[in-house]
């Protein structure tokens, strides 16, 4: 019964969309990488992204118009992570945040010895832990254009990575993968990144496992043979996680 009324109130939700499959069409052809695609997975993208767009809220702060080309810019790579993985891989949470350009983010952290410290700095995006995620638009408007750089794609599989708590570089697998595989892999790599600079690669992604994580998502997504010729384990592994 529950299901179908879920698939009842999903076809609602398609049927009465402000936005036709020639909008999103449109809106796809201005971000590279959905070239990819072939009409089916377009398909599946476009619907996708309407209940996204239900499911979710896109606000503007500081006096940022969230316009429909905002969003549905945002709702299309978004949702390219989980185009064959569900809109209930991005459950337990609500909103996302739109800044015009990088925002201030104020941090506390404690070092090892139990000192607190409190700083700031400029950032471009962040996802938190079922709270929100935040987006500069000034970086996001620039996503998708094949250059191995995506700040929604990489705030958003910070999400994917937190289904199981907390952001570490090891999100959920999927039924037929071996976590330990996973495990063995991306240390493995992640460790030859800290030292070895690969091209195409930011090196952001030496920062910690999740970090280097969501840096590689980008890449598997903007230019996927720069991660085959660095880390074709990964892409192996990336390709069965993303289905």
């Amino acid at each position: 019964m529950f299901d179908i009324i879920k698939d009842w109130r999903e076809q609602r939700i398609l049927d009465n969309s402000q936005f036709t499959h020639e909008d999103w069409a449109r809106a796809a052809e201005r971000i590279a990488i959905l070239d990819r695609l072939n009409e089916e997975e377009r398909g599946r993208l476009f619907d996708l992204t309407t209940l996204f767009l239900a499911d979710k809220s896109i606000t503007g702060a500081q006096g940022f118009e969230v316009t429909d080309a905002v969003r549905q810019s945002i709702a299309l790579q978004a949702c390219l992570p989980i185009l064959y993985l569900g809109l209930e891989w991005y459950k337990g949470w609500s909103s996302i945040i739109i800044y015009r350009g990088s925002y201030k983010s104020n941090q506390t952290t404690m070092d090892e010895f139990g000192v607190v410290h409190e700083g700031s700095q400029h950032r471009s995006g962040e996802a938190w832990q079922r709270g929100p995620v935040i987006l500069s638009w000034k970086d996001a408007k620039h996503s998708g254009e094949r250059d191995g750089h995506n700040v929604v794609i990489h705030e958003f599989v910070h999400k994917l990575d937190m289904m199981n708590g907390r952001s570490n570089g090891f999100p959920p697998m999927q039924p037929d993968m071996d976590p330990e595989r996973w495990t063995q892999i991306m240390t493995r790599d992640f460790e030859d990144f800290q030292t070895h600079r690969k091209s195409g690669l930011d090196r952001y992604g030496a920062t910690n496992p999740a970090e280097f994580f969501a840096v590689l998502s980008e890449v598997f997504f903007e230019t996927p043979q720069k991660l085959v010729d660095a880390y074709p384990d990964i892409y192996e592994i990336m390709t069965k996680f993303f289905k």
